[in-house]
């Protein structure tokens, strides 16, 4: 019972750089992604085509390669590595899911009707304010549930980073599998289950919360 509870403590422990790079992933990577949407969308051509390029390069690599070319990569070329495993994997991760997201907001803004942005303006509105004031909302009703299911893809997502030996939760596990036990390994699925069900219930709130945008 005592392993029990010591594995359960590291599981945790584990578990706790798993959420870190959860969380740190979506604070850089949901308005990157905004941005990199806008490029996408954008009238000037070289650049619209020159983000594009970029967004299909990253959605077409595994995120394990891109993973391992922001690790290495730096210090081969430039003899200056990333300060960290830790910090190369929440750069891979941004850039990687901020294209993904980029992607889901571009076909949120290009849904919505263009009369909307045409009333918006009859009642003297700048382009910026029709667009937090009156697209903004409405994009988010659109896209919550893609981008629910990106960010619960991102929580398993993160067990990727073990390859660069950066310790989260499966690592955990791994590292006691070594020892002749094999149930810790199982045991992580109700760490994720547990996560992803508290994820699921906080986007089922949100969508029910926007449900005034119905038509």
């Amino acid at each position: 019972m005592a392993d029990f509870w010591k594995i359960t403590f590291d599981l945790l422990n584990g578990f706790q750089t798993t959420f870190l790079i959860w969380a740190l992933t979506l604070v850089f990577a949901l308005p990157l992604g905004l941005v990199i949407s806008f490029g996408s969308m954008s009238k000037f051509t070289p650049l619209r085509y020159l983000v594009k390029t970029f967004v299909w390069i990253i959605r077409g690599i595994p995120l394990m390669l891109q993973i391992f070319i922001i690790f290495y990569v730096p210090g081969f070329i430039f003899g200056a590595p990333v300060a960290s495993r830790f910090t190369s994997a929440i750069i891979a991760f941004t850039i990687n899911y901020a294209c993904y997201f980029s992607e889901i907001y571009r076909g949120g803004i290009e849904s919505i009707s263009r009369s909307q942005y045409e009333a918006g303006q009859v009642l003297g509105m700048t382009k910026p304010q029709v667009f937090f004031r009156v697209i903004l909302l409405q994009v988010i009703k659109r896209i919550t549930a893609p981008m629910s299911n990106e960010v619960i893809t991102l929580v398993k997502d993160t067990a990727l980073v073990r390859v660069i030996m950066v310790v989260e939760i499966i690592k955990v596990a791994e590292d006691i599998a070594t020892t002749g036990l094999i149930w810790p390994l199982f045991y992580t699925g109700l760490y994720y289950l547990m996560f992803v069900g508290m994820l699921t219930l906080l986007f089922g709130y949100i969508e029910r919360r926007l449900d005034y945008f119905k038509a």
